[in-house]
């Protein structure tokens, strides 16, 4: 099923063509840094992007493989719309079962100015990730915090590049979906006490449970990398110190899985007052 009419379109059928080379090459962080663009691959996330108000700077479309989703619509008209052959479309794809739809998308500033504040009725609920650095965690999470209808993420002196191809993918769209921040420890705190937010830091060395406290009011859930847990800073500047007790013969899970608790245990008081 064809997109739009091919005659409207740029054919490229060589792998050696320039513009897929540098396509390929925005799997590199400089490149994505230098060019501001990123990759987009997938029926679901080239269609949530658009959703989200992304600007997409070319729109690569593999007829012969392309599936159209009617619950993830692609509009072909708001960008460079290029014919793409099966050899091309496969040198291109990051993973399997994108199917036939791939976009070069511009990134946008990541500014804290952006994220919404929440509102009495539904008061803010953040999720703040401290130097994870692996992409599949960060993609994890952003899945999680959309489920769960928080307000914002915000990432803390980030150890990845939030748009690494691997993010995209195992957030299945929810980068597009999930207001996000990225910015320092020291703006990230300034932030959120200037707008009125208790923080809890997620760390082994606390003592007090986590399902001792009250989420209900405006709340960010902090949480650091597998390999280092939290820095000094936040544990020393933090409101609370909160632990998920561990019952078996390891002191830790995954940071995503237990981003997951936290923030389900505060949705859950909230719903209770609903």
């Amino acid at each position: 099923m064809a997109l739009r009419n091919k005659s409207m379109a740029l054919r490229i059928s060589s792998t050696q063509n320039q513009r897929v080379k540098n396509l390929v090459a925005l799997q590199k962080p400089r490149e994505r840094r230098e060019q501001g663009l990123f990759v987009v691959e997938g029926v679901r996330e080239v269609s949530l992007a658009m959703s989200a108000g992304f600007e997409l700077d070319s729109l690569w479309i593999c007829d012969d493989i392309y599936q159209a989703d009617p619950d993830y619509p692609i509009d072909t008209g708001t960008c460079e719309y290029i014919d793409i052959t099966e050899e091309v479309h496969d040198k291109l794809a990051y993973r399997q079962g994108s199917g036939g739809v791939i976009a070069l998308a511009k990134a946008r500033p990541l500014s804290l100015e952006h994220l919404p504040k929440g509102s009495p009725n539904k008061p803010a609920l953040y999720l703040v990730l401290e130097k994870v650095e692996k992409p599949g965690n960060i993609g994890a999470m952003l899945r999680t915090a959309d489920a769960a209808g928080i307000t914002g993420v915000i990432i803390c002196d980030p150890a990845t590049d939030f748009y690494n191809p691997n993010v995209v993918r195992s957030s299945v769209g929810t980068l597009f979906t999930m207001p996000v921040a990225a910015t320092s420890n020291e703006a990230a705190l300034q932030w959120l006490r200037n707008s009125g937010i208790k923080t809890y830091a997620a760390a082994l060395t606390a003592s007090a449970p986590y399902h001792g406290f009250d989420y209900r009011s405006p709340t960010a859930l902090i949480m650091g990398s597998e390999s280092e847990g939290l820095s000094d800073f936040w544990l020393r500047r933090a409101d609370e110190q909160i632990i998920i007790p561990m019952h078996g013969m390891i002191d830790s899970m995954n940071v995503s899985n237990a981003a997951a608790v936290l923030i389900f245990e505060a949705v859950r008081q909230r719903t209770l007052l609903e």
